[in-house]
């Protein structure tokens, strides 16, 4: 049994417009550990330990940890998790309420990511966040339930940090031969690695992260990820840190839902009608969850994002 769960599949009249395209579902932010990450990471997991190993050593900005904490403690093997400081209490708090070892090191990821590699012993196994073949397969499995659903949508809206979570959906996309399927990639002002990248031709690394969604804290996204979007339909499109903020607040209500901004990210493109969305009929977007914020955090940082644009 894989360690994910089917996800539902719902339209969304909140999220659909008059004229435009008719909006749909996919609810990952209702995996177990609230965020679509558990589908590659409980994969990967299942597979090295299958392998024989016993310890998992991750480094994450939050979700991926509590995944790999969460895939972890269902299979009985031991877990340590290396995040950077920017990483929120709440998601710290999660990750050791997993039965993880919890570590804080660095200012930002690739600094985690470095300690957390000379961790590893000759019986650990590695858990990257987003850039390994194992986590590509396991996220695959959203196309999958798709196509068991007889659901192809004319686009897909997903939100890219290290890219994970597209070459997953691409890899799904063309086992089942719907490569006429564009996915639109979602991605905020300040950690938009991907943007870039398609822009200048080459993958760029960042400087520094300066969006609030720091699940797509990313600096570089991954070679998989960029190589795909060179011989699959994807289109760029990015959003203020604001726009993705509004947009967790109003899932709120619309959807009784509580994601996090890098959610948000994809999330807005639709509640705004972007203009990447038109000239399709039936648009799905990826509602990946991620539970490393609070309400009360939302709407601090929201107002705090109004402020920094007036």
């Amino acid at each position: 049994m894989p360690l994910h769960t089917f996800t539902p599949l719902i339209p969304s009249h909140a999220l659909s417009h008059a004229g435009g395209p008719e909006i749909w579902l996919k609810l990952d932010a209702l995996q177990p550990c609230g965020s679509f990450k558990l589908r590659g990471i409980g994969h990967a997991c299942e597979t090295l330990a299958g392998q024989g190993k016993k310890r998992f050593v991750a480094s994450s900005g939050g979700n991926a940890g509590i995944a790999v904490a969460y895939a972890g403690r269902q299979l009985s093997i031991p877990v340590t998790v290396v995040v950077p400081q920017t990483t929120t209490e709440h998601a710290r708090a999660l990750i050791r309420a997993q039965g993880a070892e919890l570590i804080v090191h660095g200012a930002v990821w690739d600094e985690a990511n470095a300690l957390a590699q000379s961790l590893l012993g000759a019986e650990d196994a590695f858990v990257h966040p987003f850039d390994d073949p194992l986590l590509w397969a396991g996220h695959s499995t959203l196309v999958d339930e798709l196509a068991a659903a007889d659901f192809k949508p004319d686009a897909v809206v997903l939100a890219v940090g290290g890219g994970g979570l597209l070459a997953g959906v691409v890899q799904g996309l063309e086992r089942h031969g719907w490569t006429d399927v564009p996915v639109i990639a979602a991605e905020t002002a300040g950690a938009d690695s991907l943007a870039q990248s398609l822009a200048q031709g080459r993958r760029v690394l960042l400087d520094r992260i300066t969006s609030v969604a720091t699940s797509l804290g990313a600096r570089q996204v991954c070679q998989r990820a960029f190589d795909l979007a060179q011989v699959h339909p994807v289109r760029s499109a990015v959003v203020t840190d604001a726009q993705a903020l509004d947009a967790c607040l109003r899932f709120i209500d619309d959807h009784r839902l509580h994601v996090e901004p890098a959610c948000g990210a994809a999330l807005a493109l639709a509640y705004a009608g972007a203009p990447a969305l038109q000239g399709f009929k039936r648009v799905l977007v990826v509602a990946c969850g991620g539970t490393t914020n609070t309400l009360e955090q939302l709407q601090t940082w929201h107002a705090a994002a109004l402020r920094a644009q007036a």
